[in-house]
């Protein structure tokens, strides 16, 4: 597909035109679209497995398209199939692995463009669908641990604690996996079911205490002195008051979920500094660094294939359509996924 014949050819993907619950058989919907061209710095990739994110419900349910197509997806693996004419990290035939943009169309698509300098190559140990639950939750979690609270990337001689939210979830888990694979640090998880909790200690995890108990008196059997950092997927607003309570003096928080406002006051005593991570800051405001995630992405390869690292993927749902979408959107809005969902496949 070169050429004028890729610009007269369509392809199927998986949108929405409207706002819906997801029980709505409209909320998501199988469709044709234009195969897309590569812009100067794109690659145009051959998608053949995605992941889903919370990220994905939580546009679809809050950006409503007035009647227009709107692809979702941010986690995919495929094949390169064609290259803009700046494009200098990738050529085609290579596989990759990436999280895409989201000011762009998702990869919810058969065909997907994607700025080279976000994308990473493929890790060769795994299949697409084990490689494309691992984008968005590893930028994520290196980005908030190595960039956010300042730790060094092996140093493993550094001693401290780290506290990560929601550990079996796809950032909690390649959380703890990084922080047990590069620092020194001992990592406390919170969940409370024991399939969580077993997939929380897989992950690296040492030890686990209940989130739907107060949290500073479990940590506080763990760490007495308190900890150093906390990397917050979830309910920082409500937890805030725990959180600076259980940080030590200079302590960091990492947060990456959604909330309006928290009474920041509380830091001030132990002078805990704050952190946002969103790992679309650098592709929405293209800034300079881009290509720092493009590296990222290969070093996590390099630590999949090195077995460092392992895939967070858990269910493969089949093939990617509106009616399997609809399915992975309803495990992730009921707060019950364990890892990463996927789908391969057209």
């Amino acid at each position: 597909m070169m050429g004028e014949t890729r610009k007269s050819a369509t392809m199927p993907a998986v949108a929405y035109r409207k706002s819906l619950p997801i029980d709505d058989a409209e909320s998501l919907v199988d469709v044709e679209l234009p195969v897309p061209e590569p812009g100067p710095h794109d690659l145009l990739v051959q998608v053949e497995a995605v992941a889903v994110n919370p990220v994905d419900y939580k546009v679809r349910q809050s950006n409503d398209p007035g009647g227009e197509l709107k692809v979702l997806g941010w986690d995919a693996a495929g094949t390169v199939v064609a290259v803009g004419e700046q494009v200098e990290l990738f050529e085609v035939g290579d596989e990759v692995f990436y999280a895409g943009a989201i000011d762009r169309p998702g990869t919810n698509s058969r065909f997907h463009t994607v700025d080279e300098r976000i994308v990473g190559r493929k890790p060769g140990t795994l299949s697409f669908a084990e490689a494309a639950a691992l984008p968005l939750t590893s930028l994520t979690a290196w980005e908030g641990l190595f960039e956010r609270l300042g730790l060094r990337e092996g140093a493993t001689e550094e001693i401290g604690t780290l506290l990560v939210t929601a550990a079996a979830g796809g950032v909690g888990a390649m959380v703890a996996q990084l922080a047990r694979a590069l620092t020194g640090l001992t990592v406390i998880g919170t969940a409370s079911r024991p399939e969580t909790v077993e997939f929380a200690r897989r992950m690296g995890v040492t030890h686990v205490v209940d989130h739907h108990r107060p949290l500073p008196a479990q940590v506080a059997e763990v760490a007495p002195g308190g900890v150093d950092h906390i990397f917050g997927t979830a309910g920082t607003d409500r937890n805030l008051a725990a959180y600076a309570d259980m940080l030590k003096p200079f302590g960091g928080l990492v947060a990456i979920d959604d909330f309006g406002s928290v009474e920041i006051g509380l830091l001030k005593a132990k002078s805990i500094s704050f952190h946002w991570e969103l790992m679309f800051t650098r592709s929405l405001f293209r800034t300079p660094d881009q290509v720092t995630q493009h590296h990222i992405l290969d070093r996590i390869a390099q630590l999949v294939d090195e077995g460092a690292l392992q895939t967070t993927a858990t269910q493969d749902l089949g093939t990617i359509n509106a009616a399997n979408l609809r399915e992975a959107h309803r495990i992730l809005e009921s707060g019950s996924a364990i890892g990463k969902v996927t789908l391969t496949g057209f």
